[in-house]
């Protein structure tokens, strides 16, 4: 069974396994999120806090925004939760807007530095 994608759950006599859900797939989806007034996704600006995998395939993401008036505040965790969602084997997304540590620029990966000039 090793040639099976890891996107396919595995059949069992109980029934089909779920997929296991990969950080890196959860990461991918989440990198597809733009904040609409900055050219760089939301990972690579570092408003992603944490992520966690259940072993059912329950994902929690904590994030924050760029500011507590960000006019994207509404629409950025809810398009953070639908891309998770379409990661295979995810079953439920659960997004957590948290504002201590406060974001700062700091918190941006050197390559949205790089995009945004801020070196």
């Amino acid at each position: 069974m090793s040639d099976m994608p890891a996107s396919h759950g595995v059949w069992t006599p109980e029934g089909e396994t779920p997929p296991s859900v990969s950080d890196d797939a959860v990461i991918g989806a989440i990198a597809t999120v733009y904040d609409p007034e900055i050219p760089v996704n939301i990972y690579e600006l570092g408003l992603i806090y944490a992520i966690e995998i259940g072993a059912d395939g329950a994902v929690k993401v904590e994030m924050t925004l760029t500011a507590p008036g960000c006019p994207s505040a509404q629409e950025l965790p809810q398009q953070v939760q639908e891309a998770v969602l379409a990661v295979a084997g995810v079953s439920a997304c659960e997004v957590d807007v948290v504002w201590d540590p406060p974001w700062d620029p700091s918190r941006m990966s050197d390559d949205a530095r790089l995009a945004l000039n801020m070196f």
